[in-house]
């Protein structure tokens, strides 16, 4: 069973767990459920349930992947799509509709959506995650040409961001000759700053470098690496959690 977790964009550019996706893409099964996240939507900036999914207090079951998720996915006949997944950097053996959404974020110009992947630590408390760079194309120009330069392997700094205009502390990546970057996801922030709280902390590297032909958005795809302290699960803080226990099927 995979996980994804849905994200809503406030208008006040604030952002929201708001759902949660579990597949068996093999078996067939599908489960969507909302989060308390949604509920923190709800009082802070008046989110409704979406047209696909009306009920807060449901739990939806299903034989084929939602339209909402699915639809946020190339379609496999397009002559484009062995780019597509190569832009990605996944090869056709692993990119199941819910391996694609994991890495692309499912980002559609029609609404305030993005998808991120449910991410789960070893015993030991390490975890890895992979996200393409985000804030990139507000950055200098300087900014923008060092980091259409960077190499596959080539390690980037991870640092603390007090004086973001958007959310009060934010992740900020550098190069190794400290050009800024731009940022990690908002969803990893918590946990990342309960990592860099360990020595070692967080590191990260590139993993690939797309041409101008690719969407923004999708340009660097950066692997990061950390561990949590003890007993610290990744995504365990309340807005992730199920709104609506699920019951268990045997």
């Amino acid at each position: 069973m995979k996980s994804l977790f849905l994200a809503w964009q406030a208008p006040n550019r604030a952002w929201f767990p708001v759902g949660r996706l579990d597949a068996d893409v093999n078996q067939h099964r599908y489960h969507f459920g909302y989060t308390k996240g949604a509920l923190q939507a709800v009082d802070e900036v008046g989110f409704q349930p979406l047209p696909a999914f009306p009920d807060f207090e449901r739990n939806y079951e299903s034989s084929e992947l939602f339209p909402l998720f699915q639809n946020r996915v190339l379609d496999p006949g397009r002559k484009d799509f062995a780019a597509y997944l190569a832009s990605l950097d996944l090869t056709p053996t692993s990119a199941d509709p819910i391996e694609i959404l994991a890495v692309s974020g499912g980002e559609r110009q029609t609404d305030s959506l993005e998808v991120f992947p449910r991410i789960e630590s070893r015993p030991d408390g390490a975890f890895c995650c992979r996200f393409f760079l985000h804030g990139w194309r507000h950055m200098s120009k300087e900014s923008q040409t060092r980091a259409m330069a960077l190499q596959p392997g080539e390690r980037l700094g991870v640092s603390l961001e007090l004086t973001n205009d958007v959310a009060p502390v934010a992740i900020l990546l550098t190069s190794t000759d400290y050009v800024f970057l731009g940022w990690t996801p908002r969803y990893l922030v918590p946990d990342l700053l309960k990592a860099i709280s360990q020595k070692p902390s967080v590191t990260a590297s590139v993993v690939r470098v797309n041409d101008a032909d690719v969407p923004a958005n999708r340009r660097l795809l950066v692997e990061l690496n950390g561990t949590l302290p003890p007993g610290l699960q990744p995504m365990s803080s309340d807005e992730f959690q199920p709104l609506v226990a699920r019951e268990t099927k045997h």
